[in-house]
């Protein structure tokens, strides 16, 4: 994985002394809220309903023991001993001391992690695979370009106050992991037709309340000129982006009103200039980072597991992912135990995940896109014991692409923006089906859950979905049906009128009773909806 060289170093230490001085400056009444809100956003750091939030990056979601260990450590010294992670690959603390922020940012640069550009209207965390490197079916491992773009947009001086926030993807395979189509730009590493590697951009994606998916506005772009065309991209819509209404401020709105084909003149016209310029970095600094993301050393071993444990046995099918090494797989870690909150990890589980990592994974874990955890790199013979650590320690929820696999955001129980809870509605599903035993027949189901319209918990995208909406000052929850953020991308549409907290886990199960009704052999959720239509489920739900 990457490690910082002098120059990241002596970044991350300088930020965080400047923003130990801004906060003493905000302690002492020497700023105002206003004035200290900008630079606390640029470090990660929000005012919410109880206290204040701190948003951790972890570039495309890779981790080591040590980095994890510090999680957990700054867990138990600066919140209630937990922590959220995220559909942006990060971890959030909820409880945070504006008197200690500096330190915890100092606790982090010393593990090289680091809260710059995790809010504010800035290039985000690059997101990517989460099983990046150890996918079977990717073409390269996508980590290093995405580390490239990390570099690239770290303080980049042009884009530091965009129109709005900026959220980039990048991926490798065919097969989307990491929600690519639905970020403000998606890159896609591809091959064509002469067999050389090179980048499709999909541009102005995204969820909130006007959700869209990013059209293919090139499908070749050499690897070469990726930071070159990115920027080219970044620059019409910092040139043209809505200032004036936060509400049509992202570049999925300039590209809708410009018309896909004239923002794409317009990125060509530019890009063509930049090529002139000559911005993009040595093809030596690319192989730099790329030596940084070597494979480990794969060994030999076992391809099969013993499944005389049913409990073992179920676990692997669900939780555990084919690599590109025959001996090992991708084995991943549930943070949505039955009645759990999504996402979530207490001091002592990160500490164990950390110790396994260093133990099975060749020192590595990843934060999924899902906000559970993987291993990436596990052999196949070392499986159970893994299990086992696992299961004792609340971990081993056999639940993977699974209706218990419920993504959601903190909602009103955290969220200044929300208005409705989240967690409660995740907790009450996960225990409706656990209990009424319907997931395994179920299969793939995904479903998705946000407090409010900004969608941080992915609603449009999921197979069943559910919005929290205020309805005269009562929460109601809107479902949607028929989406997916996969390489079959799709938006889903809401059903009719809301539900209560109750009413809408019960109409879940509607929901999936219907499926399990009218499903043909072989079908998914997704699959039955799509060919049946929105009219069946909408007649169970509303009479």
């Amino acid at each position: 994985m990457y490690q910082y060289d002098s120059y990241d170093q002596a970044m991350v230490d300088t930020r965080v002394e400047e923003f130990r001085d801004q906060t003493r400056r905000r302690l002492e009444g020497k700023l105002t809220e206003a004035q200290f809100t900008p630079m606390r956003l640029k470090n990660g750091l929000y005012l919410q309903l109880h206290a204040y939030m701190l948003r951790v990056a972890v570039p495309y979601g890779t981790l080591n023991s040590r980095q994890m260990h510090a999680l957990a450590d700054i867990a138990d010294k600066y919140d209630r001993g937990y922590g959220h992670f995220t559909t942006r690959q990060n971890i959030q603390y909820n409880w945070i001391k504006l008197e200690e922020a500096p330190d915890l940012l100092a606790d982090l640069a010393k593990v090289e992690m680091h809260a710059i550009q995790t809010s504010g209207n800035c290039i985000r965390n690059i997101s990517s695979d989460h099983f990046a490197g150890a996918a079977a079916d990717e073409l390269v491992d996508p980590r290093p370009y995405a580390e490239l773009l990390r570099q690239w947009s770290s303080f980049h001086p042009e884009f530091n106050a965009l129109p709005r926030k900026f959220k980039i993807a990048v991926i490798a395979s065919d097969t989307d992991r990491a929600a690519m189509r639905l970020h403000d730009i998606g890159i896609q590493i591809v091959k064509n037709d002469a067999g050389e590697l090179g980048t499709a951009f999909y541009v102005g994606g995204g969820m909130g309340r006007t959700p869209m998916i990013a059209p293919c506005i090139r499908d070749f772009v050499p690897l070469d000129q990726l930071v070159s065309y990115s920027e080219a991209c970044l620059r019409v819509y910092n040139r043209y982006g809505r200032r004036d209404n936060k509400y049509k401020a992202r570049i999925k709105i300039l590209v809708h009103e410009l018309g896909a084909e004239e923002y794409t003149r317009q990125v060509e016209e530019e890009f063509a200039h930049l090529l002139d310029q000559g911005i993009e970095p040595p093809i030596a600094e690319l192989e730099r980072i790329r030596t940084c993301f070597a494979d480990p050393a794969f060994g030999d071993g076992a391809r099969s597991v013993d499944r005389s444990d049913p409990d073992f046995a179920l676990w692997v099918d669900r939780n555990t992912v084919r690599h590109k090494h025959d001996a090992y797989v991708s084995a991943v870690i549930s943070l949505k135990p039955v009645g759990g909150i999504p996402g979530d990890a207490s001091a002592a589980q990160m500490h164990l995940m950390a110790e396994l990592a260093k133990e099975y994974s060749f020192d590595e874990l990843r934060v999924m896109h899902t906000q559970n955890i993987v291993l990436p790199h596990v052999k196949i013979a070392d499986l159970h014991a893994l299990w086992t650590r696992l299961d004792a320690d609340g971990l081993g929820a056999p639940n993977l692409d699974t209706i218990e696999d419920i993504i959601a955001c903190p909602g009103l129980d955290y969220c200044s923006l929300a208005n409705a809870r989240s967690i409660p509605v995740a907790q009450k599903i996960s225990e409706r089906f656990a209990a009424n035993g319907k997931t395994e027949a179920l299969g793939e189901l995904k479903l998705k859950i946000s407090g409010c319209i900004n969608a941080c918990g992915h609603h449009h995208a999921g197979h069943i979905g559910i919005l929290g909406v205020d309805r005269k000052g009562i929460e109601n929850y809107q479902l949607l049906l028929g989406g997916s953020e996969a390489e079959d991308c799709s938006l889903g549409k809401i059903t009719g009128p809301g539900f209560s907290e109750d009413g809408i886990v019960d109409a879940v199960e509607t929901a999936a009773d219907v499926y399990l009704r009218e499903r043909a052999k072989g079908e998914r959720f997704l699959d039955t909806y799509r060919r049946i239509g929105i009219e069946p489920f909408k007649e169970a739900l509303y009479g």
